[in-house]
């Protein structure tokens, strides 16, 4: 497995247009909605135009910025891992971890959980590495939203390909569980 070109820092401040312009495309403004963002070049934590570790909104506290901090980062490690038991097959942990009524978008079509799970188990799609580029997280409420800018390595139908894309992953959270509802891929140009 290759090592991961990404490293987690929090910096005041807003986030570069381009990262700006990443989240755009896939997400609409949510008040209150906390922002993570972690890339190759270093990751900028922000919540409504501040960092997250920043002074607390009027009637805030240190403390929910730390809880928010905690359940982001829980998220973006557990879409890391994720990737890895993709790669390694482990079907019976991603089965834990997918929503009994969860959707996949691919490429080439719609996949309920059992399908998706079917796919890598058979091999029919073999993950064989995610380059993560860049990540963030939403959390709202009890759900929530990561979007990865990804280089994927894999082997479909036979043929080993490489595309970048960005997926959007949307967790839920039941019985103090984050469960993956949603996993869709869209392909972008570079």
């Amino acid at each position: 497995m290759s090592s991961r070109r990404e490293t987690v820092s929090y910096e005041r401040g807003s986030a570069l247009t381009n990262r700006r312009e990443f989240l755009a495309a896939g997400l609409g403004m949510a008040a209150g909605a906390a922002l993570v963002t972690v890339g190759a070049g270093g990751a900028r934590a922000q919540q409504e135009g501040r960092s997250v570790g920043g002074p607390p909104p009027a009637g805030g506290s240190p403390k929910a910025d730390r809880a928010t901090s905690r359940v982001e980062q829980e998220l973006l490690s557990l879409s890391r891992d994720k990737w890895r038991w993709m790669s390694e097959r482990k079907v019976d942990t991603l089965a834990a971890l997918f929503h009994k009524e969860a959707v996949f978008v691919h490429m080439g079509g719609t996949m309920s959980r059992e399908q998706e799970l079917n796919t890598i188990r058979s091999g029919a799609i073999q993950y064989k590495n995610a380059e993560i580029q860049e990540a963030s997280v939403r959390v709202i409420g009890t759900a929530a939203i990561v979007l990865n800018r990804i280089r994927l390595l894999a082997v479909v139908g036979g043929n080993e390909v490489t595309n970048p894309f960005v997926v959007t992953e949307v967790y839920v959270k039941q019985r103090g569980t984050w469960k993956l509802a949603s996993l869709s891929f869209t392909r972008t140009l570079g």
